[in-house]
């Protein structure tokens, strides 16, 4: 029974780790700054992890962004301003969810026009297999074709 409860616990220790990644000494004595900062921080990416919110690494440069933000927000920063200071210092990749302008269009466009491309191809083929089929099905068989198949079956 203890082997059950500990490994309960250990499930259970290890799927809260993503909470444990904003270090104590990180946090904001001004809670309306640190709920900002953890809401800005969930939509910025970790450099290291790639697929991870800032929020939710334990990296090293997670850290130092998480902190970056902090600072930034202590300043005065509007929610606005921190976040295009850390995109001009490490680029747009540190977005979650990029923006739409410039050539990031392409991206968001790329999936719906592949899509619309793939459909209008299916329909010209459909459409040219479609316009093939009754001439080859009108054809019938020619007479010899037909007194050959009348020998075959008498045999």
């Amino acid at each position: 029974m203890t082997r059950l409860i500990r490994a309960a616990l250990a499930i259970l220790l290890l799927s809260l780790t993503p909470a444990f990644a904003v270090q104590p000494d990180e946090v904001l004595d001004d809670p309306v700054l640190e709920s900002r900062a953890r809401e800005l921080s969930r939509g910025l990416r970790c450099l290291v992890c790639r697929n991870e919110s800032i929020d939710e690494s334990n990296a090293d440069l997670a850290r130092d962004l998480r902190i970056l933000l902090r600072e930034r927000l202590e300043a005065g920063d509007s929610d606005g301003e921190a976040i295009a200071f850390i995109v001009d210092r490490y680029g747009e990749y540190v977005l979650l969810k990029p923006t739409t302008k410039g050539a990031n269009w392409l991206l968001w466009a790329a999936g719906p026009l592949m899509l619309a491309i793939a459909l209008l191809i299916a329909l010209l083929y459909l459409r040219k297999r479609a316009a093939a089929e009754p001439q080859q099905a009108g054809k019938g068989l020619s007479a010899e074709e037909e007194a050959r198949l009348q020998e075959i079956l008498k045999e």
